[in-house]
């Protein structure tokens, strides 16, 4: 019978390090199961599945660390990690900074990130979901003349970490979403439209609103066309939001600003953004898809205000960061699976809503443009500067009000000047996936420069 992942099993990885000769050493074990279908014309065109376990092991002597990771979490198997990481520390450079992350407090107790019935799911009755999603997006409007590509995905995840310093905990995790891109057919060639939903578990998916989604979004472009260049007020769908916010939240990270990659560094204090832009991370929401009660190294997860009354408040920190800085962990180590040591990350990036509704945005903007989607934000952003210029589509904004579609044209600007131009936020914020745990409402931007004809 396979090991259990649990605290018990973490804490013994971390005695067998220190018994092969580490002063200090961490534990994390992981196991993850993922299911993904995709349907096309009517047919499951894919079905995949995979489970992954394993346990990394950081291995500290004096200020020397080793990393080692394996997935045999056998007596012999994990004696073997564990000795790695240690051959791994012995020839490592010194740094003054590296030690294993405090003990502290107890972590809150955190419930409904897990959604038991993942496992009552058959994978054919979560393909028959990606099949919904498609049959919906092509029934909602005779001009859907295809759908490119419909999807359902999950993950279960259960994690223990276990630290000599004491830091540590368990949890249980599961999400899962759908999401779909029509294509609609107009008279200058075929639009897509993205429609997406999720939820912890397959039955809190909407796969009609899915499917609907994606095929209003398809035609609302049909006819579309260039805008005349030019600066105007322009108002960011949520989707678009969050793919700033995610960009930002790199950008907020300690290790980012300690290596001068970071257009925020050394601005802890200023004003970085209007007013109406609040931005917090916070790593205890049930409603975020990164909420766990510890961080990925067993730090005791938190809320932190990063930008608020126009000011940046603080960076997202993990252990050695923090000791860089003389600061404290902000609980924001991540990692990408047991395969890595941890590194600053996000947990929930959440954009504070404001009082306006979206045609209160609209109509605060006048005339200006409603992006709706852009393209190569994460190549096309500078790191160090913030400056970008990316492409985009979107309706024009006329009298307070959408009209025509636009596509092909860009967006200019730099991250710092954009947040400063926030005027409003709307009401309505949406959890969005892509680029991390985000929930972002529309944003009115006063003023960008749109590159069009």
């Amino acid at each position: 019978m396979p090991a259990a992942i649990d605290g018990d099993l973490a804490a013994e990885v971390v005695e067998l390090t220190l018994g092969a000769g580490a002063t200090d050493a961490e534990a994390y074990v992981a196991q993850t199961a993922q299911r993904e279908a995709r349907a096309h014309g009517g047919e499951v065109e894919s079905l995949t599945a995979a489970t992954k376990r394993g346990v990394g092991v950081r291995a500290w002597i004096g200020g020397r660390v080793g990393y080692g990771f394996g997935t045999d979490l056998s007596p012999e198997g994990v004696a073997t990690i564990a000795a790695r990481a240690v051959e791994g520390a012995g020839v490592a450079d010194e740094d003054e900074f590296a030690a294993p992350p405090p003990g502290a407090g107890a972590a809150a107790a955190l419930a409904g990130l897990s959604d038991p019935s993942l496992g009552d799911w058959p994978t054919a009755r979560a393909a028959e979901l990606a099949l919904a999603v498609e049959r919906a997006a092509l029934a909602s409007d005779p001009r859907v003349a295809g759908v490119e590509q419909a999807v359902y995905s999950d993950s279960a995840e259960r994690v223990a970490i276990a630290s000599s310093s004491g830091a540590g905990g368990e949890y249980e995790t599961s999400s899962c979403y759908a999401y779909a891109q029509a294509l609609a057919e107009g008279e200058t060639g075929r639009e897509t439209g993205l429609g997406f939903d999720l939820a912890r578990g397959p039955a809190g998916l909407d796969p009609r609103a899915v499917g609907e989604e994606a095929a209003r979004r398809a035609t609302e472009m049909i006819g579309s066309r260039k805008p005349e260049s030019r600066s105007c007020p322009v108002v960011l769908d949520p989707t678009v939001a969050a793919a700033f916010v995610g960009l930002l939240g790199k950008a907020l990270g300690a290790d980012a600003v300690q290596r001068g990659r970071s257009p925020l560094a050394g601005r802890l204090g200023e004003e970085v953004a209007g007013e109406a832009f609040v931005l917090r991370d916070d790593g205890l929401d049930p409603e975020g898809f990164a909420a766990a009660p510890v961080d990925a190294e067993g730090t005791p997860r938190q809320r932190t205000a990063l930008i608020e009354g126009g000011r940046l408040r603080s960076y997202l920190h993990d252990a050695y960061t923090a000791r860089r800085d003389g600061a404290v962990s902000t609980a924001n180590a991540g990692r990408s699976g047991y395969r890595a040591p941890p590194a600053v990350a996000a947990s929930n990036l959440i954009v504070s809503p404001g009082s306006a509704g979206f045609e209160g945005l609209l109509r605060e903007a006048g005339d200006g443009v409603l992006i709706n989607d852009v393209a190569g934000l994460h190549s096309g952003v500078n790191p160090v500067s913030g400056a970008f210029s990316v492409g985009a589509t979107g309706l024009a904004i006329r009298g307070g009000e959408t009209a025509e579609p636009l596509r092909e044209f860009t967006i200019a600007g730099d991250l710092v000047s954009m947040l400063r131009a926030v005027r409003a936020a709307g009401a309505a914020p949406r959890w969005v996936p892509f680029g991390g745990s985000i929930s972002a409402p529309p944003l009115l931007v006063g003023e960008m420069t749109v590159g069009g004809s």
